[in-house]
């Protein structure tokens, strides 16, 4: 993270995130609140950059969640507007129809399906609020290793997080003044009982950061990471 000078960068994404709002018409930042380092620092930022009247956040367990009660200090200690709608009745919904029809879910359904209903329920919270707008909130090591839900974790109106990896997420946290438990909780999905690095299973998501800087190097010199690209990423879903 050399060179990364968080007070510069935290200065222009704050405009840009301000820029962005402003393109899309809206009025209050909607966003799905985990109270691990990504989501907490987006939530942050949005408060920074809209005031906590303009930001909604969004607690979405599905069922009992045994690390929820970080997502709900996440929301007190911003003290924004928020409110928990549960899943678990949805995502059963639709896995019980496909059963009914004869289809068996395959693990990639079982996995995937709760982060794109995820999704549809931001949604709605957003057009149910003034202006809503939803915020994505993945950061660009999750992007580059391609470990998210295509119309899942992967939506969103823009991405404050999207050119920042995991280590400069976690600086711009600090910098917004988060307290510590946030930034240092292991990234989970909350669905799958696992940590991200567990379900990408062969490297943690440092371990990927560290050969995506090689290859963006590397890239530099050949013109082109798409070997990279290919060997690292999946389709677009959780395996």
């Amino acid at each position: 993270m050399s060179g990364f000078n968080v007070q510069l960068q935290l200065a222009g994404v704050l405009e840009w995130m301000s820029q962005q709002m402003a393109g899309c018409g809206g009025k209050t930042a909607v966003i799905g609140i985990s109270g691990g380092k990504d989501s907490s620092t987006v939530a942050a930022m949005a408060v920074a950059a809209y005031g906590r009247d303009h930001v909604y956040g969004v607690l979405m367990p599905d069922g009992i969640q045994p690390d929820i009660d970080y997502s709900q200090a996440l929301v007190e200690h911003l003290q924004i507007p928020h409110c928990t709608c549960n899943i678990h009745d949805a995502v059963a919904g639709v896995l019980s129809q496909l059963e009914q029809a004869g289809l068996t879910p395959s693990r990639q359904t079982v996995v995937n399906l709760p982060s794109r209903i995820r999704m549809a329920t931001l949604y709605a919270v957003a057009q149910s609020v003034e202006g809503g707008i939803v915020l994505n909130t993945s950061n660009l090591s999750e992007d580059w290793v391609g470990y998210c839900t295509i119309y899942g974790d992967s939506a969103g109106a823009f991405s404050p997080l999207g050119m920042y990896t995991t280590e400069e997420v976690i600086a711009l946290g600090r910098a917004l003044g988060l307290p510590e438990r946030f930034l240092i909780k292991p990234p989970s999905d909350g669905l799958t009982g696992l940590t991200d690095g567990q379900e990408i299973k062969v490297l943690t998501l440092q371990e990927y950061e560290a050969a995506m800087k090689n290859a963006a190097e590397l890239g530099a010199k050949q013109g082109s990471s798409e070997g990279f690209l290919d060997a690292m990423t999946g389709k677009g879903d959780k395996k």
